[in-house]
């Protein structure tokens, strides 16, 4: 279960596909170069590779489990987590107002992506701190600022978020958890909350919750939601910790996967109420979480992204352990590696081509996302915000459903032994697992992009999104190389079935948006698909500009063009001739709602 982190691959898609080298051409980078780049890269992959892929395993042997109140994390975690916080990791694209490097968001999701790929259960943790230090950045006051970012930022203190209670999951309208003013600035906190990721444990010396709540008299539904930050110990004037906070942990889930991160029920107002602090404005908390939840979401994209290397690297060096059969040129008495079988081979090439999509995906929206927060120019940023918002949502939900793909096939790949779990290979599964549920199922993903995303200026975002895949199309059809095969063509089939489909929804939404959700799945999956197979072309012509005969992305761009990207057009036709087998029977299949 070793981890070598694919530092010339994620440096590929930074650059040739992403564009980091325009992002730092046009000074949106600060003094970043490509030297500075490659020594993070490699210093990131060292550090997952040697210091926390060792704790996966142990992770999920031992898991976190609550003692007295104090969640015990496995072995290792703390010194490894300790290790981080003095390596400075946690800075990385935190803003250097508050002791950041203030580096681009790009680069430290592709340094996200090993800590994923290394234990994923660990890099829960510093995901959640990002989106904390995120929304306070924005949203919170000059003197919470000050208080609590510094050491966020370092990683000295850790964030999470408490969104879900017991009757209110991803409908937020039935929040019942109250907040009340006390006349001083401050507020006091009760209800109880679920699904807390890193809610309790003992790694960082305080944990800063940011809390949805209600005030008294606050309209129903999520109009009447605010934001409070509630430390889990409160803070003095000069920075110390003091007393802890009536808030605690009351048990922990027993999950399938991700052992190793603790998933807590908090209680608050055993003793009086939680004491917390507004963010942002009264009834405006959710505007606010959604800082913290789209770059999450991005991030939880990136652990799909994560475990689907990891998996892949595990089958691989399986498929070349393993031997097993024979092949036409093998002697009667001896047996090939099972790397050797065409099946196998599908498998492995289906694994690595689905992973470097989802990957590219990833880093051209954490590039969007970059320009949208840094260019001086305001038209700029609004065009990147929204490439950002309408990527966001296929970034998450078709990188995790790769990432369990991946993890499956990794299973395959191992055979009977991937059923055995000392073998480690279903772990992976187990781990990806939540990736498609949490922060939004991937279902509200589907919806967000087809309802929200798609109608954007009248569809025009999405038609300059396919226009722009057209022109890497375009590219490969006119660079006549052989090597390429058929792949423009069947990428082109593809971006047809994507642009017949944005079409038929965009008019679907107005006349029959049943119909239109009915589709939304497949319509994310459609999008990824197009766009993630124009992406690895984008890869691949940069690969033979430099050069490379023998290029190893462009074998892959033409096998997911050629096997993977044939689905797309299947996936329009269900968009748009399905609707009506799903929504009528539906109700005959399985009775009226």
């Amino acid at each position: 279960m070793t981890y070598s982190a694919p530092v010339h691959d994620i440096a590929h898609t930074l650059r040739a596909i992403a564009g980091l080298g325009d992002l730092m051409a046009q000074g949106l980078a600060g003094e970043l170069d490509d030297d500075v780049v490659d020594a993070i890269l490699e210093e990131a992959g060292k550090f997952a590779s040697e210091q926390l892929a060792p704790l996966n395993r142990v992770g999920d042997v031992e898991g976190a489990h609550l003692e007295d109140g104090k969640v015990i994390m496995p072995d290792g975690f703390a010194e490894a987590y300790r290790q981080w916080v003095e390596a400075g990791w946690g800075g990385l694209s935190a803003p250097t107002e508050f002791g950041g490097q203030g580096l681009p968001l790009m680069l430290g999701m592709a340094v996200a992506e090993m800590w994923n790929s290394a234990c994923i259960a660990f890099a829960l943790n510093p995901m959640l701190t990002q989106g904390t230090v995120d929304a306070l950045a924005i949203h919170a006051t000059d003197e919470i600022q000050q208080t609590y970012l510094s050491k966020l930022v370092t990683g000295d203190w850790s964030g999470t978020m408490l969104l879900t209670e017991p009757q209110a999951g991803s409908d937020l309208r039935f929040l019942k958890t109250k907040a009340v003013p006390q006349g001083d600035g401050t507020y006091k906190l009760s209800g109880t909350k679920i699904f807390i990721t890193y809610g309790e444990h003992e790694l960082s010396q305080n944990i800063i919750h940011a809390v949805l709540a209600r005030l008294p008299g606050a309209p129903s539904g999520t109009k009447g939601i605010s934001l409070f930050l509630v430390p889990k110990y409160l803070v003095g004037a000069d920075g110390s910790l003091g007393e802890r906070n009536d808030i605690h942990c009351s048990s922990i889930e027993h999950k399938l996967g991700i052992h190793a991160s603790p998933t807590c029920v908090m209680q608050m107002g055993d003793h009086g109420g939680a004491v917390g602090w507004l963010i942002g404005e009264e009834n405006r908390g959710l505007n606010c979480m959604f800082t913290m939840m789209n770059r999450a979401r991005l991030g939880v994209g990136i652990q799909g992204v994560g475990v689907a290397e990891r998996a892949f690297q595990h089958a691989l060096a399986y498929a070349h352990e393993r031997k097993q059969g024979a092949v036409a040129s093998t002697p009667p008495d001896q047996m090939v590696e099972i790397a050797a079988h065409p099946d196998v081979r599908r498998m492995l090439l289906d694994m690595k081509a689905k992973t470097a999509a989802a990957r590219a995906i990833c880093y051209v929206t954490a590039k969007a996302i970059d320009v949208a927060e840094r260019a001086p120019d305001q038209a700029a940023r609004a065009k990147a915000h929204a490439v950002a918002g309408l990527l966001t949502p296929v970034a998450k939900a078709y990188s995790t459903d790769l990432g369990i793909e991946v993890a499956s096939e990794g299973v395959q790949v191992h055979g009977g032994m991937g059923y055995i779990e000392e073998t480690g290979a279903a772990q992976h599964l187990r781990d990806a697992r939540i990736t498609q549920i949490y922060e939004g199922t991937n279902g509200i993903q589907a919806i967000d992009l087809v309802i929200r995303k798609l109608p954007m200026h009248g569809g025009e975002v999405v038609r300059t999104h396919i226009a722009g895949l057209r022109d890497i199309v375009d590219e490969v059809r006119g660079s006549n190389e052989a090597a390429f095969g058929q792949t423009a063509d069947r990428l082109e089939d593809a971006l047809a079935a994507l642009a017949e489909a944005s079409d038929w929804l965009l008019r679907a939404i107005v006349e029959n948006q049943e119909a239109a959700l009915a589709g939304a799945s497949a319509y994310a999956r459609l999008f990824g698909i197009a766009s993630g197979g124009a992406y690895l072309a984008k890869g691949a012509l940069a690969e033979r500009r430099g050069g490379n005969g023998a290029a190893a992305f462009t074998g892959l761009a033409r096998h997911f063009a050629e096997n993977l990207s044939v689905e797309a057009p299947g996936l329009a036709r269900s968009i748009t001739a399905g609707a009506e087998a799903v929504l009528g029977g539906a109700e005959t299949a399985l009775g009226a709602p």
